[in-house]
């Protein structure tokens, strides 16, 4: 599966926010945003006025980038979203924030999002005592995460005694 393997401070730059890619980097002196707090490129100083949809597309990539998605995998998560009753952006945010890769980073188990999906893809977390090797794999109500036992010993993995029991979507973001 293809995925962006380019600068990741250059994202956190152009959406103008950091959004943690490289973990203990962002928070030092170190991180590109708090040194140059303009965009990228050539035209990157130049500030103009968005317009609504600029405004919307600028906040549709900063979600896509955020949990790492391409394209065609932000549309079905938005497909899925729009069938279903309530506000669509908040259940597609719900949506998201109920991947693997999104609960192992907020867990703690990992210090990014790509850290997360790599932990996961390397055969490390366990979900109702099954391995699960799908960083996009959709928790539900009532499942278990764990480190596996094998893994416990990584330093990689912060908290590797920690494990969570889903109690419910609302909780989770």
């Amino acid at each position: 599966m293809a995925r962006y393997r380019g600068p990741a401070c250059r994202i956190c730059r152009r959406e103008g926010l950091k959004l943690f890619f490289k973990g203990s980097r962002c928070f030092s002196d170190k991180c590109s945003v708090e040194r140059r707090a303009y965009a990228p490129g050539d035209a990157g100083q130049k500030k103009g006025k968005l317009s609504q949809y600029g405004v919307q597309l600028r906040e549709k990539q900063k979600v896509r980038k955020l949990f790492g998605l391409l394209e065609a995998q932000f549309q079905n998560q938005f497909k899925v979203a729009s069938k279903s009753k309530g506000i669509t952006g908040e259940y597609l945010l719900q949506l998201l924030e109920r991947r693997l890769d999104s609960i192992c980073y907020k867990l703690g188990f990992a210090a990014s999002r790509a850290d997360a999906r790599q932990i996961i893809r390397h055969r490390h977390i366990a979900v109702n005592d099954k391995t699960i090797t799908i960083p996009s794999y959709n928790l539900n109500e009532g499942d278990v995460i764990q480190v596996r036992e094998k893994s416990k010993t990584f330093d990689r993995i912060k908290f590797g005694q920690a494990f969570l029991k889903i109690s419910g979507i609302t909780n989770l973001a």
